[in-house]
């Protein structure tokens, strides 16, 4: 196992891809297990080379991670995890709505702005 300090990842930032022996180290978990949990959480979808190596990614690494821990750490059934981790996706896309909806309205309410003071202008040249 690598050794880290506490609050150090062992996910580097600089890398694309991890093979599944890696994965295997970082994760504590071992390599049938990685591939069962591929066949049953459809989210884990890890890069195949034209070798058919699994080529893993940082977000398959944390969602793994998040994984292990609902079933591990938080006594969750493998039904229960997908469910958790089904929710916890929809959670994130609606924030990522959210967000994407607040920005348009942003740049909307900007543009509502600037039409009115063209207006307001407008009149008040008028009336001088």
């Amino acid at each position: 196992m690598v050794k880290r300090r506490d609050n150090e990842s062992p996910i580097s930032a600089e890398r694309l891809y991890y093979r599944i022996g890696e994965v295997s180290r970082i994760t504590g978990l071992k390599p049938h297990v990685l591939r069962y949990w591929e066949s049953e959480f459809k989210v884990i979808k890890p890069y195949k080379a034209g070798s058919l190596q699994r080529l893993y990614r940082k977000k398959d690494l944390d969602l793994l991670l998040r994984i292990k821990k609902l079933l591990y750490e938080e006594g969750f059934t493998i039904a229960g995890a997908k469910r958790k981790i089904r929710d916890l996706e929809r959670a994130e896309g609606k924030q990522m709505k959210l967000k994407l909806l607040e920005k348009r309205s942003g740049e909307t309410n900007h543009d509502l702005l600037s039409a009115i003071r063209e207006e307001l202008q407008g009149i008040r040249n008028m009336l001088e």
